[in-house]
């Protein structure tokens, strides 16, 4: 599955980024492969946010369709 099809309020881990570029840039921002998160929120058409801990992170739609994750 795909972070852009997680429902509000599920925990996660993320299992693949395989986009290169996109891989850099999510390790920046603490969305590595293995890190657990949960969506905090998704709006309609927008960004999907995701809560690790006291940090919120938004993921735009697009990069979404890109990574991969199982819940758990």
């Amino acid at each position: 599955m795909t972070l852009d099809k997680v429902k509000r309020g599920n925990r996660f881990r993320i299992r693949r980024i395989d986009n290169k570029d996109l891989k850099t840039q999510a390790i920046r921002i603490g969305i590595y492969e293995g890190a657990v998160f949960l969506c905090s929120e998704k709006l309609p058409g927008g960004p999907i946010i995701l809560q690790n801990r006291m940090q919120e992170v938004a993921v735009g739609r697009g990069l979404a369709e890109d990574i991969e994750v199982e819940g758990i």
